[in-house]
C-alpha cells in the first residue's frame, strides 16, 4: 500500500498512541507529532520511514543469509508474535530472555541440544524401555527446557540481527546484542531512547493490532527474501 494509506492504517491500528508527556524520553521528542490530552502522539510518517530502512535492511540480510531472532516477551504480544515467526520458520524469545544467550551462547546452546536430544530419545520411542517414574522424570524435564528454548532450537550460532518489541521490557536482550555489535531492529515507544537502537520504527509498543502488524512486516520481509530457510523450528 502506498504512504498515505499506511499512515491510515496504522492510526486505525493505535501505532500513534505515544506515552503520558511525563513519561516521554528526551531523545524520542523527534518522533512526536503532538501532545494531546497529555498523551504524546506519534508522527506515523516517520513510522513509515522508519519501518521502510528496517524492511530494506532485513531484506539484504535476508538475501544475504544471515540468521533473524525475534524477542517478545510482554504477554499481550507474545502468543502472537510466536505463531508468526513459527509461520515463517524464524527463531524466537517470547517466554522469558535466557540471561547470557548471546554473550554466553556457548552454554545456553549446550541447553538447546539437550532438548533437541531428549525430543528425539522420546520420538524414537526409547522412553518405552524405562520404568514410569524414569519417563515421568524425564518428561518435566523436557517440558521445562522447552519452555525456553523451543523458539531457538537450531540456532547454532549467534544470531546476526535482533528484532524486538518493547527495548524497555527487553534491557537485556538489548544490552548483550550491543556488547557483541549485533544490529537490532525495534519497534521504539516514546518512554525510550530510540538513539541505541540501529533500526528503530517508533510506535506503539502496547497495543497489540499495532505491534502485530510491525512484526508481520518485518518477518514477512524477511522470510521472502531468505534464500534458503535457516531456522530448524518443531
Amino acid at each position: 500500500m502506498d504512504e498515505e494509506k499506511l499512515v491510515e492504517y496504522l492510526f486505525q491500528r493505535g501505532a500513534h498512541l505515544g506515552h503520558k508527556s511525563n513519561r516521554v524520553h528526551p531523545k524520542a521528542k523527534k518522533y512526536i507529532h503532538s501532545i494531546q490530552n497529555g498523551i504524546s502522539i506519534i508522527d506515523l510518517e516517520k513510522t513509515v520511514a522508519g519501518l521502510n530502512e528496517a524492511k530494506k535492511f532485513i531484506s539484504q540480510a535476508a538475501k544475504n543469509g544471515k540468521n533473524l531472532l525475534v524477542v517478545a516477551t510482554k504477554k499481550i504480544v507474545a502468543g502472537q508474535v510466536a505463531e508468526i515467526c513459527q509461520k515463517n520458520n524464524v527463531f524466537y524469545i517470547t517466554l522469558k530472555w535466557p540471561a547470557g544467550l548471546l554473550t554466553n551462547f556457548d552454554t545456553v546452546h549446550k541447553n538447546v541440544k539437550k532438548l533437541q536430544q531428549l525430543k528425539e530419545e522420546k520420538e524414537k520411542g526409547l522412553w518405552d524401555k524405562l520404568v514410569k517414574h524414569e519417563r515421568l522424570k524425564l518428561e518435566k524435564r523436557l517440558r521445562k527446557i522447552e519452555k525456553f528454548y523451543q523458539g531457538i532450537i537450531g540456532l547454532d550460532k549467534l544470531p546476526d540481527i535482533l528484532f524486538i518489541v518493547d527495548i524497555r521490557k527487553e534491557k537485556n536482550a538489548v544490552d548483550e546484542a550491543k556488547k557483541l555489535n549485533i544490529p537490532i531492529i525495534a519497534i521504539v515507544d516514546t518512554n525510550v531512547n530510540p538513539d541505541i537502537i540501529d533500526y528503530p520504527i517508533p510506535a506503539n509498543d502496547d497495543l497489540l493490532e499495532s505491534v502485530k502488524f510491525l512484526v508481520q512486516e518485518i518477518i514477512e520481509s524477511y522470510s521472502k527474501n531468505r534464500q534458503k530457510k535457516s531456522a530448524n523450528l518443531a
